[in-house]
């Protein structure tokens, strides 16, 4: 969405809810233009005065909590009893109104992402076991034919834009590839440009009527692939004994293709950033120091593509970071800020031991379902490596503090990355 994090304190006049976390003190509204370029320092600023837990303001100043340390967003992930999924729990439904921009977020729908217990467990277990049976060679053999493709559209001009030329591109024709869909034309284009839309809508964007676009097509494809069905994740999620219905594989394709796309761009663009930036990073990737694959795990710490989520829900009173949180209160995960949090990086040497037990692929039963993370590791590997190989002396062509950032709260990454680098022959 188009809105960003300022500490500015909810707007004179307005008077939130009774009982609801704006009464908290000082509630932060999520919006405003410091967010996207420094919203380290506004995590810092807002634990200094909240705590792990600070009470916020979404679109239309509905009241929400932030969950900013990572004991807590670990707590909060970790006990679906009492932080649950489901949406229709929240005590602020009487004022949402019907065009409000984040029910693409926190509107109920009958996919994997809102179930809980018994039938989340069937749900992710399909999700699992079609994702499972993805070649990860084949996937990284598909990427990298992905990426030279890519690649030889601007290797002869010496420079490019790579976010929406390279990072956006290859997680999607790679995404749509695993679930048998043309990685090429118009229709998939289309279905590409509607999904991000429902993630992350610019200004002038509806994000409502892009949700609808995304469903329709998704529900063409799941008939397609019940009568001629192939090697690849509808299919298999088709063929399960679980049987779910055409609407609920839709439902759980939504959640799939954006978690591998989105998120997955992101985390390309914020390495690539990275290595063009940060001298310390690009000599120890280039040095050996630093594998591709630790490189990407240093940012997931570092400036994590998620950067927070929305959300859990409280099914009883429950005191959580010193707050007192109402049944029906919404909690936003703060996976940056949980990430980032001093109290498990002493000194500020965040992601320096280089171990995996970020939040950025979440946490608990509602976690990113195995394997995906270990899937989009490959495509985003697969395309830093062979960035590098195919463009060696690639360097940033504006200078660093000219980059900016997407105007989101929800995603962290940047609306292009300009390089120039030798023209290359194919």
């Amino acid at each position: 969405m188009s809105d960003d994090l300022t500490a500015s304190a909810a707007a004179p006049g307005v008077t939130p809810p009774p009982g609801c976390p704006a009464h908290a003190g000082g509630a932060i509204r999520l919006s405003g233009l410091q967010y996207q370029q420094t919203p380290a320092e506004l995590y810092r600023e807002m634990r200094r005065e909240h705590g792990a837990v600070a009470p916020v303001l979404l679109d239309g100043d509905i009241p929400a909590w932030l969950v900013l340390g990572y004991s807590e967003v670990s707590y909060v992930t970790t006990h679906d009893e009492l932080f649950a999924r489901d949406s229709r729990r929240w005590n602020q439904w009487d004022n949402i109104p019907a065009d409000w921009p984040l029910l693409p977020y926190v509107g109920y729908q009958p996919s994997v992402l809102f179930t809980e217990g018994l039938e989340h467990q069937r749900r992710a277990g399909v999700i699992s076991e079609a994702l499972e049976a993805v070649d990860q060679f084949e996937l990284g053999y598909n990427c990298r034919k992905i990426a030279d493709e890519l690649i030889d559209r601007f290797a002869g001009s010496g420079q490019a834009e790579l976010m929406s030329a390279y990072a956006h591109a290859l997680p999607m024709r790679a995404a749509v590839q695993m679930c048998g869909m043309p990685a090429h034309g118009t229709d998939t284009d289309d279905l590409v440009e509607d999904l991000r839309m429902t993630l992350d809508a610019a200004e002038g964007d509806d994000p409502v009527a892009a949700y609808g676009r995304v469903g329709a097509r998704l529900q063409q494809l799941v008939k397609e692939k019940r009568s001629a069905p192939g090697p690849d994740i509808i299919s298999r999620m088709c063929a399960h004994p679980a049987g779910l219905a055409d609407e609920e594989i839709v439902q759980d394709l939504i959640s799939i293709i954006a978690a591998a796309q989105q998120p997955t761009a992101n985390w390309i663009g914020n390495t690539l950033r990275r290595l063009l930036t940060d001298d310390r990073f690009a000599l120890n990737v280039s040095g050996g120091r630093l594998s591709v694959g630790q490189a990407l795990n240093e940012v997931l710490w570092l400036e994590t593509p998620t950067q927070n989520f929305i959300g859990r829900w409280a099914d009883r009173d429950v005191q959580l970071g010193g707050r007192h949180i109402k049944a029906g209160d919404c909690l936003v995960l703060g996976f940056a800020a949980a990430n980032t949090d001093p109290q498990i990086w002493p000194e500020g040497h965040v992601g320096a031991e280089g171990n995996s037990s970020h939040l950025s692929f979440s946490n608990g039963e509602h976690r990113c379902p195995y394997p995906a993370p270990q899937l989009a590791d490959v495509m985003a590997r697969t395309a830093i490596e062979a960035l590098l190989e195919r463009l060696p002396d690639v360097m940033l062509a504006v200078d660093p503090e000219e980059l900016a950032w997407r105007p989101s709260i929800w995603m962290r990454g940047l609306t292009t990355l300009p390089v120039s680098f030798t023209p290359a022959s194919h």
